[in-house]
């Protein structure tokens, strides 16, 4: 009997979500193809009717909120309305919450698997690349201003909040974590001219700088 409509996507969905949980929790390297596969409820055998490889499996987890509106992984109380025009505080104020902190499982891969894509081939380096210049374009899309420094500057904040939170997660001390936080978060507040916004909308999405929670941040995911 056929598949109904929609089940190979559905099930191809199932297993990038079984890799994405399992690479930004174990590395690339660590994680089999089995385990991946029994992640997804599958079996083994049913892997290469859909990737080629793991490498090619690995290109595909890398896409997140920033390259796919269907991407079902968020964090808790934190999403990013990708639609609407105060789009660079917001994820930015997502991408150094402590929910993104503490949900590895879910992370965005840039923050999960940056070491992994510089060991890797052109695939997953590209695949990178590909997420890093949406999150930017994002970015620059809500600066305040729009000079010839634009792309510099939403290249620096990207690069501030990813880095911030590799940096973060590698600290054994929990309030030193979330100084790092709070501090990046600062300065790419400032680097994009968002502090007047933040302070104008605080008593509605508040955020702490100063334990760099990131609770209450409501913000709704494009469909």
């Amino acid at each position: 009997m056929p598949y109904p409509t929609g089940h190979r996507a559905e099930v191809k969905s199932r297993i990038i979500d079984s890799a994405r949980r399992l690479f930004n929790r174990r590395g690339f390297e660590a994680v089999s193809i089995a385990e991946v596969m029994q992640g997804a409820g599958l079996t083994h055998g049913g892997f290469y009717s859909y990737f080629t490889s793991k490498s090619d499996l690995y290109a595909e987890v890398m896409n997140c909120f920033f390259t796919d509106p269907e991407w079902k992984a968020c964090w808790d109380g934190v999403h990013v309305d990708l639609s609407g025009t105060d789009i660079g505080p917001q994820v930015v104020n997502a991408y150094l919450s402590r929910q993104h902190y503490e949900d590895v499982e879910n992370s965005c891969p840039m923050v999960a698997l940056p070491t992994d894509v510089a060991r890797s081939g052109r695939a997953a380096r590209e695949a990178f690349e590909k997420t890093f210049r949406a999150m930017v374009d994002l970015l620059r899309r809500s600066l305040d201003g729009k000079g010839p420094d634009s792309i510099a500057r939403a290249q620096a904040i990207a690069a501030l909040s990813i880095g911030g939170m590799v940096v973060a997660r590698s600290l054994a001390d929990r309030a030193h974590a979330d100084r790092l936080r709070s501090a990046c978060l600062v300065m790419a507040l400032q680097m994009g001219g968002w502090q007047k916004r933040r302070k104008s909308s605080r008593s509605q999405q508040p955020f702490s700088t100063q334990s760099g929670s990131g609770r209450g941040t409501a913000i709704t995911k494009r469909k």
